[in-house]
């Protein structure tokens, strides 16, 4: 019984230290903070860029002119998904941001290519799996391609993938946590350098947490998301 009191204290001591001892909580929160921003930025850029690239891919299917640009787009899809992302972040830090001392652009830029080519993909399927007659209504309409593809292909393929969209904001979350990697203060940067001035294990736990509590809270957003979905393609 006395063992499991010394037990407790010394590991209520070490939390304190992890967590209060010099308000380092704030830490967390501004590492918490950076994480989310890189989060976010990336994944708007994603998804430009990916739907930029599935808008290309698929209309160069019957559009011979927009073949090379469509082979560009490939090489793109190629390379940012045949190498690992901690990879491309030191690239671009080295030799391209080169003149920046923070790497929070560099991790934004860099997450919001990788997150790109795999959203592109995504919005791809999803343009594919309208079925074509739709295209064929707008067109009898007299709409244009361009049109057709904005007005009503795209609108019924982005609620097709939704919730694989949301599903890949999650998994970049997770991945910003390699943002360290380019001097980046994230959340699991500021959890590393708390561990190695307090010589606690405490803090990586506490990041482990923080990250548990937002994939468990996006992914009930997520569930609750795709039910409605499933209601609304009932109607």
């Amino acid at each position: 019984m006395q063992s499991f009191a010394v037990w407790l204290d010394q590991n209520y001591h070490n939390l304190y230290v992890a967590l209060l001892a010099g308000d380092r909580w704030k830490q967390y929160l501004e590492g918490l903070g950076r994480t989310l921003l890189i989060s976010a930025c990336a994944t708007i850029i994603g998804i430009v860029i990916g739907l930029l690239i599935a808008v290309i891919k698929v209309s160069a299917i019957n559009n011979r002119t927009l073949r090379p640009l469509a082979w560009l787009c490939d090489v793109y899809l190629t390379i940012l998904r045949g190498t690992p992302v901690v990879v491309q972040l030191l690239i671009l830090y080295a030799f391209v941001f080169t003149s920046l001392a923070d790497g929070t652009l560099v991790a934004v830029v860099g997450f919001g290519l990788n997150s790109g080519a795999y959203v592109a993909e995504i919005f791809r399927s999803g343009i594919l799996s309208v079925p074509h007659g739709q295209t064929e209504a707008g067109r009898s309409l007299g709409l244009t391609s361009g049109m057709t593809m904005r007005l009503i292909v795209l609108p019924q393929a982005i609620k097709n993938i939704l919730p694989a969209l949301f599903n890949e904001f999650i998994t970049l979350l997770k991945e910003t946590s390699i943002a360290g990697y380019i001097a980046v203060r994230d959340l699991t940067k500021v959890a590393d350098g708390i561990k190695g001035r307090a010589f606690i294990g405490e803090p990586l736990f506490i990041a482990a947490i923080i990250y548990l509590i937002l994939v468990v809270g996006m992914t009930q957003i997520l569930k609750l998301l795709e039910r409605r979905l499933a209601k609304s393609d009932r109607r």
